[in-house]
């Protein structure tokens, strides 16, 4: 009789604990939860996400994300997408500008209604302008030997005009070419005393996929294939090679069957480079159905243009 009593009043007590159990792991799966969503909407927010440290001031993904949306046109916004490094190069020399402009005292100049109808620059840049201003106020000096020296190297590019009348030009362009090198080296020593601590790793993360580009293999291809082709040597970081990329994609594919049309990048290709003396990007070169130079294009060429070249060797119509 007792040990029926017992059993009775043992299930009630068993029945307590279970629940016990359950609140308990509710309870931590809650706050497993909770660790969870803090972790990735506050920890993990652009707002908090730090890219790179200079001299402990903090450069943000979001700060970066605001930048990279102010970038026009779209293509070269693409373009930093893929190397996100550049643009964060920017905005870290940009950063050193203003600690040091802050340093010396440097403040934006007062706007007046005179400037009303202006499009002034944000309060940063116009701090940057200012502190640059006062900092190289005063012209590099610029010798008569410097003047004669030039006119020497480049006299044949001076159209036949003596020295006296290009003289003027030739010291402004030569004191704006020392203004810019005191310029670039002041940005060097400034990042070189700076502390900058750049998160490569995240950085590297956010960095897209750049359009594929043709292989030698695929050059070497197309010259055995018995049909006339179309090299371009450029590469993904090149303005004007990414402005060709669109007119040349269409060109291969609206003639796929009578030409090859191949787009080379011509900085991890530097042997092809040299073997076919491409000095500048982009070039077009352009070879027959026998696999032989035809003809070379240095710059933009419109469709029609290609179109016409490429039947003008032997692309049939």
């Amino acid at each position: 009789m007792n040990n029926t009593v017992e059993e009775q009043s043992a299930e009630p007590k068993a029945g307590k604990m279970n629940r016990k159990t359950i609140v308990s792991a509710a309870a931590a799966i809650v706050v497993l939860a909770g660790t969870f969503l803090f972790y990735f909407f506050y920890l993990q927010s652009p707002r908090r996400l730090v890219l790179a440290k200079v001299n402990d001031e903090k450069i943000t993904v979001a700060q970066f994300d605001k930048e990279l949306a102010k970038v026009e046109p779209t293509l070269i916004r693409e373009m930093f997408r893929e190397e996100p490094d550049k643009l964060l190069d920017r905005m870290v020399v940009k950063t050193l500008l203003l600690q040091e402009a802050k340093k010396q005292g440097v403040s934006a100049p007062v706007q007046t209604y005179k400037d009303a109808g202006k499009n002034p620059l944000p309060p940063d840049e116009s701090i940057i302008v200012e502190f640059l201003g006062k900092k190289f106020s005063s012209p590099p000096e610029v010798t008569r030997e410097e003047v004669e020296g030039f006119y020497k190297t480049y006299k044949d590019k001076m159209g036949g005009k003596p020295l006296k009348e290009v003289a003027p030009a030739i010291e402004q362009y030569i004191r704006q070419a020392k203004q810019q090198e005191a310029l670039e080296q002041y940005l060097v020593d400034l990042r070189k005393n700076a502390k900058v601590d750049i998160d490569k790793g995240r950085l590297q993360k956010m960095a897209t996929k750049p359009p594929e580009m043709n292989t030698e293999e695929d050059l070497k291809k197309a010259l055995t294939s018995g049909k006339p082709v179309l090299v371009d040597f450029g590469a993904n970081s090149c303005l004007p090679c990414r402005q060709m990329r669109p007119v040349l994609k269409e060109v291969g594919t609206q003639y796929s069957e009578k030409a090859r049309v191949l787009v080379i990048d011509a900085y991890k290709n530097q042997n092809l480079a040299q073997e076919y003396r491409v000095f500048m990007l982009p070039t077009l070169v352009f070879f027959d159905a026998k696999g032989k130079e035809a003809f070379r294009n240095v710059g933009i060429m419109e469709k029609e243009k290609i179109v016409a070249k490429l039947k003008e060797i032997g692309m049939e119509t």
